[in-house]
């Protein structure tokens, strides 16, 4: 009974941790932004996690897509290696598509915006494939 309470608390801190780099997405700073994109990279690396992705996909998809927009480099560069992880835990299913076919315009602007930094451009092609790979329902 013990070693499951302590897994269950292991398991909500872990939760918190992420709404708190999930929430800092958001923030104007971008070395603050950069960090929880590395955060987030890391946990959904690391693993499993459908479940609590699955009722925050849109929150989550919305600070990508800002990301992606707003930022520079490094952190677009971030935020489409976070989008690939995100479209790998959610899988092929609707869930994951709809990550997709929201994100696939921006991801294509940066992959073909020639005054976007190497890194940004290969990270955005790399997310465009995978997803793509994963979860677009048209053949196409």
């Amino acid at each position: 009974g013990s070693e499951a309470a302590i897994e269950q608390g292991q398991e909500e801190q872990a939760e918190g941790r992420l709404k708190e780099h999930m929430d800092s997405l958001l923030d104007k700073s971008a070395k603050t932004r950069q960090a929880a994109l590395q955060s987030l990279r890391l946990a959904l690396s690391s693993k499993t996690l459908s479940e609590f992705l699955l009722e925050r996909r849109l929150t989550l998809t919305d600070s990508l897509e800002k990301c992606l927009k707003k930022g520079k480099g490094e952190e677009q560069a971030l935020a489409g290696t976070v989008l690939t992880l995100l479209c790998l835990q959610m899988g092929s299913g609707p869930e994951g598509e709809e990550v997709f076919r929201s994100l696939k315009p921006l991801l294509v602007s940066v992959l073909t915006d020639s005054m976007a930094s190497p890194s940004a451009r290969q990270s955005c092609a790399t997310a465009l494939g995978m997803c793509c790979y994963i979860a677009a329902a048209d053949v196409e």
